[in-house]
């Protein structure tokens, strides 16, 4: 091959996306993908006419030209949905995100207090550190509301104590922090556009697999291939690069060479494959990095109707699974029978552990009696059935994952023409668009460019775009920045009390240089307030002692009250800004 030809392991979004560029750039690349079928965990799987996702995906995004290429691939395919879920917990419904008079009638006055109480004591006397997933929230919501809507259903999702997940990841998961976003949301009503977000979104017609076909087709009109049921065994390297990728296609054993190679399987999985091997400590890191795997159980209800959510986040301690899809609620072309409801029963499991090893007739029964448990409708209403596992869904962020991760990186840094991308690929709990913006990046790099993949998804607010970092700001911030900035009370005090008693002692030096009577007798008054003063030099002396003196403690009052109520107001607009991307927190899983 040329030196601008290209390979990309995994046809997710991520690999499609870098395949898109470099069509664009005019390089036909070669995809090889494992499965039979492309889009990774953003799939669309098949069961007798009904489609169904691994994990439901919405399409929304703040990077224009994402939703450009989206719009751009499936056109009027491409719908608009209005977004219902709910949380499910002590056999009751919340809306989410989270309304106060709803949850206030559904946990009744007594624990909404409880919850109130438990906030304020949160924020008074917080831990000393955040360095656990369950201290992170706990100092912004209160132990009882974390209890009660983060800790059972995090604990499902990720199959570790709350203690063991690392504060970073929460906040990633809830961002808004930073100053400038805050104050310019509360000035400008940002947030009002991550409410839109969360309330509408887009999604394909017949599921998201639609979408990753027509990447593919994409590719392959453009003069690239994208090959599935291909399977890399192995990345051979030499002198600091990969010189070819070795492959099964089914039948038989392959080579490739490539100048530029980018890869969106687990990281971990990529180190393994690496010949010669990597360093002893690099393999043991790649070993020690953890994936959260993925069950699903379809169930097809003989029921035109079972609850108006697309997803519901299942809290209840008392049944195992973790969240509910309706599919028709996300598109009514998902099931071809209107009469009849597709539900995605999801459970979230450890590879080979129980629940991974349970056989399937078992997983159905098993999901069969939650969804009775539930209240929504007896085994007998179930006509059909389908199971699917995924694994390496989630990258786990647990107390190693960062120092593993780090000494992975700092190895494949050695490789001058490999790159890695996506959720699995760089073990980062990216969303959809910021996947396929690290493979956009990444093919353009190969052309040419130089963009740092890891500060993707780095920004303190939701913000789904490349950036690059602006190490001067811009007016507008700095206009914020010195609005918002502390005043220096001693300075000012000073400044204020200097004023004061330069203005009286030039008022009296200017009456005694004038020798007016008439202005000489109404200063005199000032010997009421100033004992001892008069209208002559000694005087003016004095009354700039006093002037200075109760300047001073204004000045000193006023710095001081100004500065209370900005923290007071700052720390308001960050409450806000951060309950506002709360709203996203579940649905980021």
């Amino acid at each position: 091959m040329d030196k601008k030809s290209a390979v990309i392991i995994g046809a997710g979004p991520a690999g499609l996306a870098a395949g898109y560029e470099f069509i664009k750039q005019g390089i036909g690349p070669l995809v090889l993908e494992r499965s039979g079928t492309v889009g990774g965990i953003s799939r669309t799987e098949s069961y007798k006419g009904f489609h169904f996702d691994i994990g439901g995906h919405r399409f929304f995004s703040k990077n224009d030209d994402i939703n450009r290429i989206w719009q751009e691939m499936l056109g009027s395919d491409f719908l608009q949905v209005s977004r219902l879920s709910r949380i499910y917990y002590q056999n009751k419904f919340f809306n989410y995100p989270l309304r106060p008079a709803n949850a206030l009638f559904n946990l009744g006055p007594v624990e909404s207090l409880l919850i109130l109480l438990s906030y304020c004591r949160a924020r008074f006397a917080p831990q000393p550190e955040e360095s656990s997933f369950e201290q992170w929230i706990i100092n912004r919501f209160g132990e009882r509301l974390y209890r009660t809507f983060f800790k059972t259903y995090t604990e499902k999702v990720w199959g570790i104590s709350c203690k063991e997940i690392k504060a970073d990841w929460a906040a990633q998961r809830i961002k808004g922090l930073s100053l400038l976003v805050a104050v310019s949301n509360a000035l400008f009503g940002g947030g009002q556009q991550a409410k839109s977000l969360v309330e509408q979104f887009n999604y394909p017609k017949y599921g998201p697999g639609m979408m990753w076909q027509r990447f593919k087709d994409h590719i392959n009109a453009g003069g690239g291939k994208v090959m599935l049921n291909c399977e890399v065994s192995s990345v051979r390297h030499d002198n600091g690069r990969i010189s070819k990728i070795v492959y099964f296609n089914g039948k038989e054993v392959q080579e490739v060479s490539a100048e530029n190679f980018i890869s969106s399987m687990p990281i971990s999985s990529l180190i393994k494959l690496l010949k010669p091997q990597p360093p002893a400590e690099v393999l043991q890191s790649a070993e020690q990095l953890a994936y959260r795997a993925f069950i699903i159980v379809v169930l097809i209800v003989d029921k035109a109707v079972l609850f108006p959510d697309q997803w519901l986040y299942v809290h209840s301690p008392k049944v195992q699974v973790g969240r509910i899809q309706n599919f028709k609620n996300w598109s009514r072309f998902m099931v071809p029978d209107q009469s009849r409801t597709s539900i995605g029963m999801e459970y979230f499991c450890n590879e080979n552990d129980p629940t991974w090893n349970m056989p399937d007739h078992e997983l159905i029964e098993f999901a069969q009696r939650e969804m009775a448990e539930m209240g929504f409708g007896p085994a007998s209403q179930v006509i059909d059935s389908y199971v699917v596992r995924q694994s390496y869904a989630y990258p786990v962020y647990d107390s190693t994952y960062e120092k593993n991760l780090q000494n992975i990186r700092n190895y494949l840094y050695s490789f001058k023409n490999l790159q890695t991308i996506g959720r699995s690929g760089m073990h980062r709990y990216n969303n959809m668009d910021h996947s396929m913006q690290t493979g956009i990046l990444a093919a353009k790099n190969c052309c040419g460019e130089r963009h740092d993949l890891w500060t993707v998804n780095e920004e303190k607010s939701y913000l789904e775009e490349d950036r690059t970092v602006r190490e001067i700001p811009t007016v507008p911030e700095k206009v914020l920045i010195k609005a918002f900035a502390r005043m220096d009370k001693f300075a000012f005090a000073t400044a204020f009390g200097a004023i004061c008693g330069l203005l009286v002692f030039s008022a009296t030096m200017w009456i005694i240089s004038r020798g007016g009577d008439v202005l000489n007798s109404h200063l005199r008054l000032l010997a009421q307030y100033f004992i001892g003063y008069t209208v002559t030099v000694k005087g003016a002396f004095i009354a700039f002692g006093y002037s200075f003196f109760w300047g001073f403690l204004f000045g000193w009052l006023f710095a001081y009250l100004r500065n209370l109520f900005l923290a007071i107001y700052i720390y308001r607009i960050k409450r806000k800004a951060e309950l506002l991307s709360l709203k996203d927190f579940f649905d980021n899983f």
